[in-house]
């Protein structure tokens, strides 16, 4: 069943002559026709996030000619984002996401307007941000920002159209709760911080965003037009390894904090603590292990020219080791560091090593509670010592 946008008028919206030529291939299908493209032209939908996933969704919406179009980072382009991030180029690299995304999104179609907002997106500017578009698309990567835009939507009774992306595998959902379950609904309650890894840690194969970001912008259009069933009550599973979709259907939770009867959030909240992680991945204190338990990248070095003696140990994959490596580190992997922790003599002192901080300093948790104590945490990890120490190494 169709479920269609309120408030979308097209009665004073007209198309030029190269507008209708520009559309031709939409105006012709019965499902879209003259009305429907007028009704994307009158629609403005905000899309939070120029990565992975706000990529595809804005190429495509700015090319189905979506009238109003606003973008929300507080990124610049880095190297590391044109594997996936396909809105941005190497010519943009150091410029501001949303304005490399507004420059991309206005010479693909010149029709449209594209409003950006290079802030992040906060319990303090959300709501705000969120109040003139009818459609909000999640394109982050993060738990806290995730209820973030969930709760702002719930609240403004808009639709969420969501995506997410891991590895190989994606998942897809209109989390709306006029018509169906809210983002809680589903996940009442955040992971643990640490528990689930980010792209940065984890990887993405790059065309995955591309797949699920056009499916969220499909859901997005669909809604405007208000055709074909939407992703409503529905969660899209993606395996691209296995090559396979599965659909799992969701219900409402009567007991939800926010959508249910009787909720209990009313208002937006603070999601890093909620979440007990930041709202982005660019925080002083990631890859931290906390005060006392941290080295840095520089007092590591005058270790070393000092001759001090300690064991280094890396605890990220062979694979990533394969990449880029320290000759003074020895190799052990976090998931058999739990099996191997006999290797280690506690009368010994060690610093323990990854590629940002996050995994090694999971893992000098696991050390102390088993009585070794002498430990340290390299803050930042290969990358900072590669950015601050040795240039000639590769950043991954």
């Amino acid at each position: 069943m169709s479920i269609s946008l309120d408030g979308i008028h097209v009665e004073n919206v007209e198309l030029s002559n190269e507008e209708i030529t520009r559309y031709s291939r939409h105006l012709i299908m019965p499902e879209v026709t003259l009305v429907g493209q007028k009704k994307l032209k009158a629609a403005s939908v905000l899309c939070v996030g120029t990565g992975g996933l706000g990529s595809p969704v804005a190429l495509y919406l700015a090319a189905a000619g979506v009238g109003r179009i606003g973008v929300v980072d507080y990124d610049v382009v880095e190297a590391n984002n044109l594997q996936r991030q396909i809105i941005h180029g190497t010519s943009t690299i150091g410029a501001l996401k949303v304005e490399s995304a507004r420059e991309r999104m206005l010479d693909l179609n010149p029709h449209i307007e594209v409003t950006v907002h290079n802030k992040l997106f906060t319990s303090k500017n959300a709501i705000e941000l969120a109040a003139p578009y009818d459609i909000i698309i999640d394109g982050t990567d993060n738990f806290p920002t995730r209820y973030l835009v969930n709760d702002v939507c719930v609240l403004q009774g808009k639709p969420n159209v969501y995506g997410s992306i891991f590895r190989f595998e994606g998942q897809a959902s209109i989390f709306w709760a006029q018509h169906g379950p809210c983002y809680r609904c589903l996940f009442p309650e955040p992971p643990p911080p640490g528990l689930v890894p980010s792209c940065a840690e984890g990887g993405v194969l790059g065309i995955l965003p591309g797949t699920i970001g056009t499916i969220q912008a499909t859901e997005a259009i669909k809604l405007i037009i208000g055709i074909g069933e939407p992703l409503i009550g529905k969660l899209l599973l993606y395996d691209a390894l296995e090559m396979s979709v599965d659909e799992v259907r969701l219900k409402k939770n009567p007991d939800c904090v926010i959508c249910g009867a009787d909720p209990t959030v009313k208002e937006l909240i603070d999601y890093e603590q909620f979440c007990g992680m930041p709202l982005h991945d660019h925080d002083d204190d990631a890859g931290a292990a906390g005060e006392g338990w941290d080295i840095t990248v520089a007092d590591l070095k005058s270790r070393f020219d000092a001759g001090e003696k300690f064991r280094l140990v890396d605890v990220r994959e062979d694979y990533e080791w394969d990449i880029v490596h320290l000759p003074e580190a020895e190799l052990i992997p976090m998931g058999e560091l739990p099996a191997r922790l006999s290797e280690l003599d506690s009368t010994e002192e060690y610093v323990l090593m990854c590629r940002t901080g996050v995994r090694s300093a999971q893992m000098l948790a696991l050390l102390t509670n088993a009585g070794i104590t002498r430990v340290k945490n390299l803050k930042g990890g290969i990358r900072a010592w590669a950015t601050e120490i040795d240039p000639d190494l590769p950043i991954y």
